[in-house]
């Protein structure tokens, strides 16, 4: 890489360090009797600052609803663009997409995990900041990042015909995720990375390099091919910077 390509991947660090994630808390809201639950689970091991009961809508990064609708609490997340989780035992919520709902029915506990990669969801990149601060969530903001990642990689590796020029893309794609993990695990992003950074680099050429033989072998295909590589690629990145990570925070 030499020194250019060092300054490069220490400007990607800058730009993702400066856009760590909404450093706004969850905000839960709805059933009275449920709400201290669900933000207790959500907090736990973490920052309990990360979670708020109730409050402005306008304050929040993303709202998790609890419960029956309320048309003009839900309205006014809808008009505050604050994303709306909706957490009840009917069908619907109103202002809350069918995809940002979680049913739950009756006698059932709350599904956790499920909440957790719905805030995830609804939150993608910008989750980075609250996965720091709340283990409960961090292993869903990473699912969500890796798989954000894999899919604009596919489609750029899909969509570019000529050789090479895609590398670029995919690798500084690439460093963007494990930093973007790095974060989310809450590593500091300096210098120190750098040759983890690097490592990434080198496996994008690595992977670009196996996408221009299949290329060679399927030309009429060759771009699903390509598209595949790089999704399979850099989620095995994603997924080895989750464990690496990950160790280096429980320290073993």
């Amino acid at each position: 890489m030499g020194k250019f390509g060092a300054m490069v991947l220490l400007s990607v660090a800058r730009e993702v360090r400066a856009g760590a994630g909404d450093r706004r808390p969850i905000a839960v809201a709805g059933a009275r009797e449920l709400v201290p639950l669900l933000a207790r689970e959500l907090r736990e091991g973490g920052d309990a600052s990360a979670v708020r009961e109730g409050g402005p809508p306008d304050g929040a990064a993303v709202v998790v609803w609890l419960g029956k609708p309320d048309d003009g609490a839900l309205r006014a997340a809808s008009l505050a663009h604050a994303p709306i989780v909706g957490v009840t035992e009917g069908e619907s919520l109103p202002y809350v997409l069918d995809t940002d709902l979680v049913v739950v029915r009756p006698g059932e506990g709350l599904p956790i995990d499920e909440i957790a990669h719905k805030i995830a969801a609804a939150l993608g990149e910008r989750g980075t900041n609250l996965a720091a601060r709340l283990p409960v969530v961090r292993e869903a903001v990473v699912d969500e990042l890796i798989r954000l990642s894999a899919r604009k990689n596919a489609l750029v590796a899909a969509a570019v015909f000529v050789p090479g020029v895609d590398l670029p893309v995919l690798t500084l794609n690439q460093a963007r995720l494990v930093l973007r993990i790095a974060l989310a695990y809450g590593q500091e992003i300096d210098r120190s990375r750098l040759p983890e950074l690097l490592a990434v680099v080198g496996t994008g050429f690595g992977l670009r390099a196996l996408a221009r033989e299949l290329l060679d072998f399927v030309p009429v295909a060759g771009w699903a091919a390509k598209g595949a590589v790089a999704y399979a690629g850099t989620r095995a990145l994603g997924e080895a910077a989750r464990r690496y990570f990950r160790s280096v925070r429980s320290g073993s």
